[in-house]
């Protein structure tokens, strides 16, 4: 019995993003390797929350410039701000950086 439960708190950790790292850290805070609580999926889950709070963050942010991205059709490097945030290529000199920089000088 007590085994099913610490694999249902695993696979509940891993429903929301967490690593199986960040799952074996956590149980390791349990005493004496016993089966997590009720009260200690509080504790452990409002230690998450900051961590969740910035992946749906970015998550938000990515869906954003994304549907723009696809609105505008525009495959600008110079403009694009998932690929070349304020022109990054552009100040590493003109031509194809992302390739040029590749190669071996010579």
């Amino acid at each position: 019995m007590a085994r099913d439960r610490r694999i249902a708190f695993v696979r509940a950790a891993q429903s929301v993003g967490l690593s199986l790292d960040a799952i074996r850290a956590a149980l390791a805070t349990l005493p004496g390797g016993r089966t997590p609580t009720r009260e200690d999926w509080a504790r452990l889950s409002a230690s998450w929350r900051p961590l969740l709070d910035e992946r749906i963050a970015a998550l938000t942010r990515l869906r954003d410039r994304l549907d723009g991205c696809i609105g505008c059709g525009c495959l600008s490097l110079s403009q694009c701000a998932l690929y070349n945030p304020g022109d990054r290529a552009g100040q590493r000199g003109p031509g194809a950086r992302r390739l040029l920089d590749d190669l071996p000088a010579g």
